[in-house]
C-alpha cells in the first residue's frame, strides 16, 4: 500500500510542477522534479532497509517508485516542449 501511495504522490506532484511550469521551462523543471523525487526514493528506501528488508528486495520497489512519476514528468515535457 505504501508502494502505491507513494508513486500517486509522485504522480500528483509531477502533475503539478509540470502544470505550474512555464512552457519554456519544463524541461529544468523535469529535470528538478527528477532530482527532489530521488531524494525521497532515497529517504524511503532508507526507511526500508531500517525495516530490515533487504537491499536486493527494495530496490526493484524503489525503482518502480522512481521510475513512474519521472517518465510522467518526462513524457509531459516531451510531448509540450517548443519546438
Amino acid at each position: 500500500m505504501r508502494t502505491l501511495i507513494l508513486i500517486v504522490l509522485g504522480l500528483v506532484l509531477a502533475t503539478l510542477a509540470m502544470h505550474f511550469a512555464p512552457a519554456a521551462r519544463r524541461g529544468l523543471w523535469a529535470g528538478g522534479f527528477a532530482l527532489a523525487w530521488l531524494g525521497v526514493v532515497g529517504w524511503n528506501l532508507r526507511t526500508g532497509l531500517s525495516h530490515g528488508y533487504s537491499l536486493g528486495e527494495e530496490l526493484p520497489i524503489q525503482l518502480l517508485i522512481y521510475a513512474v512519476p519521472v517518465a510522467a514528468a518526462l513524457a509531459w515535457w516531451l510531448r509540450t516542449r517548443p519546438h
